[in-house]
């Protein structure tokens, strides 16, 4: 395989390349993506909702985003970013962010990957709803009954973010940063 993919097409956001006979997208600007897994001390994990394009749904998520994708951002380490995301989206800001593993998202599709972080110590310091242009839901839901809420939402026709699942997974073993990945 040839060492640099050959761009097929790029956007503002993502670039289409293709490596031999593989076609798949990189993110354009972004170092890093966040995927916080944010725990109330009354033992609640932070959620958000909002309608995504691409699957004509609206999805259940953990709050997440992008490492230095904006002028303003370049060279934003993961964690000042993780907790800017999670302010932006959920209104809570966490005193500890703890590196859980690093993941791709769809190795068949994207080259991205995701750092998963555990965020505690979270103190409500605004809204949430995130930035322009943005709609988005914040859900604090007790641990013991996330299961049953998810199952709730899917059959209100909610999308699930299966990260929600991994993240929690994560949590129970200590995740695999602790393992020597981070």
């Amino acid at each position: 395989m040839s060492e640099h993919p050959e761009k097929i097409a790029e956007g503002r956001y993502l670039r289409l390349v293709k490596r031999g006979s593989w076609e798949y997208v990189e993110r354009v600007n972004v170092a890093d993506v966040a995927v916080l897994v944010p725990v109330t001390a009354a033992n609640e994990i932070v959620l958000v909702e909002q309608y995504r394009i691409p699957v004509l749904a609206t999805m259940i998520e953990l709050p997440a985003g992008l490492v230095g994708d904006e002028d303003g951002f370049r060279g934003e380490s993961l964690r000042d970013a993780a907790n800017r995301e999670l302010e932006e989206e959920t209104g809570f800001r966490a005193d500890c962010l703890t590196l859980l593993a690093r993941s791709p998202t769809s190795g068949g599709l994207t080259s991205e990957t995701v750092a998963f972080l555990h965020a505690t110590g979270l103190a409500r310091v605004g809204l949430g709803g995130g930035v322009a242009g943005e709609d988005i839901r914040v859900h604090v839901v007790p641990l013991d009954n996330l299961m049953r809420w998810l199952s709730d939402r899917e059959c209100e026709g909610c999308l699930i973010d299966p990260k929600i699942y991994a993240g929690v997974q994560l949590l129970k073993s200590g995740g695999t940063a602790a393992q020597g990945d981070g």
